[in-house]
């Protein structure tokens, strides 16, 4: 889908994401002992994580709730004149909330929701991570040491949230926020959008909306975090298998995106993602790639199917009482 209009430059990237769990303690365990994120702060009811290539002091916000999903979005502008000029646009969309003095890890923050009501925020001021000196490390342009424990995710990648319209949710981050198109699934002769994937950056995408089958608004499908290759994937399953930790697909690679992909439930009920690979797009006239009924499959380039849960399931669970989260996810003690 190629446009004339002048494209907007003013989001950098995807900062951060803040999940919710009803079992804080497993979540904190999955995440920091089993995917080897480094805890940076902690206060309240969340804990702030980091992956050991993150520069900012805080990617991952981790905080206690009667159910699992997604709290808010964090996107940072390129500069304070950036910040100001997606604030305006924002504003004209009646979606606005109003400015945040900021949270650990950044300063002041324009609040607003999308179409569907997930909670986002944009900001400049972030602080950069400062790593104790038993966490240097010894190449200067790596902001932390290599974990010695877990699996070893890099840095955060991006998330998938369910939505009723996807066009309207789409257009908004397109409109808004100048985030690119990259990659579409449109059925019945063009007439539905099914999903789309977005990014600010030349990764694949950082944030994609598919639509939610059970019609509900402002749910996170999963949550994604990169390793270097695709055996770190393997690895993690293997480390996955020894820890309790239920699979719910892969590793397998998929069509769209062309990653490779190990998908997995936190104890807390949120599906995360370990990733890696997909194509990166630098031609400022890429032309979006659309997927129908009969190219689009099972989702899969090789490997598995996906499993019904995939599409069906998503967090909050519309079926589970408050402070479950899933009922099949074993409790397991985190110490």
């Amino acid at each position: 889908m190629l446009t004339t209009k002048e494209p907007i430059r003013d989001i950098a990237h995807l900062g951060h994401v803040e999940l919710l769990t009803p079992r804080p303690d497993e979540s904190l365990w999955y995440f920091h002992d089993i995917l080897g994120m480094e805890i940076a702060h902690a206060e309240g009811q969340s804990v702030y994580l980091r992956g050991y290539g993150d520069y900012a002091a805080t990617t991952l916000k981790l905080t206690e709730a009667a159910q699992p999903g997604v709290g808010h979005i964090g996107w940072r502008a390129v500069s304070p004149q950036a910040l100001d000029r997606r604030v305006a646009a924002i504003e004209q969309t009646g979606l606005g909330i109003g400015w945040s003095n900021g949270d650990y890890g950044h300063g002041r923050c324009y609040q607003f929701n999308d179409p569907d009501f997930h909670s986002m925020e944009i900001y400049f001021d972030e602080q950069k991570y400062d790593p104790p000196e038993e966490l240097k490390s010894t190449l200067r342009n790596l902001p932390m040491k290599f974990p010695k424990d877990g699996i070893g995710v890099r840095r955060t990648d991006h998330l998938a949230v369910l939505c009723k319209d996807v066009a309207a949710n789409r257009g908004f981050m397109q409109d808004c926020l100048g985030l690119n198109l990259r990659e579409q699934v449109i059925y019945d002769n063009g007439a539905t959008e099914i999903g789309s994937w977005m990014s600010s950056t030349p990764v694949h995408h950082e944030i994609a909306y598919v639509v939610d089958v059970k019609g509900m608004d402002a749910r996170l499908h999963h949550f994604s975090l990169w390793v270097d290759n695709r055996a770190d994937v393997l690895r993690a399953a293997d480390i996955f298998m020894e820890n309790g930790i239920f699979i719910e697909a892969g590793p397998s690679k998929h069509n769209n995106s062309q990653a490779f992909y190990l998908y997995s439930y936190e104890p807390g009920g949120n599906r995360v993602e370990i990733y890696t690979g997909g194509f990166l797009v630098f031609a400022p006239d890429f032309e979006t790639v659309v997927w129908d009924e009969e190219n689009r499959g099972n989702g899969v380039y090789w490997g598995g199917a996906l499993p019904d849960s995939f599409l069906n399931y998503a967090t909050p669970d519309g079926e589970a009482a408050a402070g479950e989260g899933r009922k099949d996810i074993p409790v397991i003690d985190p110490r």
